[in-house]
């Protein structure tokens, strides 16, 4: 294996966590689900609370969290959730590659990115990852959401996503649809002009 080298860790990993680190700074506990818009005005992007799933590497900021994230197609309606998790490690490369929900069922597993931080004394990685989060899940889960990932390696990383932050993110989402289509006096929704500044 050829080792990519990196100046600085810092730096490499400012690099290598993109996706919750570049959307959303780093959040207290109980803080608000931040929402964003493309600069098309078609999909909303809405990232909840950052929480540590092991505590940051080598005291790194931004490395080894994991996050809600929500998007919305203002055309189709259609949403999609993510429980995005960044790893970051010493050792043999982990190859996480699969997700699965309390009861056993499998959860579409995105693989986003991984690098090699350095190996000058001992190798080091970090790892983006995902698993698809049906909407219909989320809304009837009454209680703490457990996401299970598992790696070529044979690793595994339970994620426990607390209730009140899966309510905090459905709550942002359904606000921001009733505030983009108010409903009419029978109660259908209404169509909004919005103008072209927007």
């Amino acid at each position: 294996m050829i080792c990519r080298r990196r100046g600085l860790i810092a730096a490499s990993l400012g690099v290598a966590l993109t996706s919750c680190a570049q959307l959303a700074p780093q959040q207290p506990a109980g803080a608000l689900v931040e929402v964003r818009e493309d600069s098309s005005h078609r999909f909303i992007t809405f990232i909840g609370p950052k929480a540590q799933h092991t505590p940051p590497f080598l005291g790194v900021p931004e490395t080894n969290f994991y996050c809600l994230r929500s998007f919305v197609d203002r055309q189709t309606g259609e949403t999609a959730h993510q429980l995005y998790v960044t790893d970051s490690y010493f050792g043999a490369e982990r190859g996480w590659n699969a997700a699965h929900d309390s009861s056993g069922a499998p959860l579409p597993f995105v693989a986003i990115g991984d690098d090699e931080i350095t190996c000058d004394a001992g190798c080091s990685y970090v790892e983006e990852f995902a698993a698809k989060l049906p909407d219909s899940t989320l809304r009837a889960s009454p209680a703490d959401l457990a996401v299970t990932f598992s790696s070529r390696s044979g690793d595994e990383k339970t994620t426990v996503v607390p209730a009140a932050q899966i309510t905090a993110q459905l709550t942002a989402i359904d606000a921001r649809r009733t505030f983009a289509e108010p409903a009419a006096a029978d109660g259908q929704p209404i169509a909004v002009k919005r103008s072209a500044a927007h």
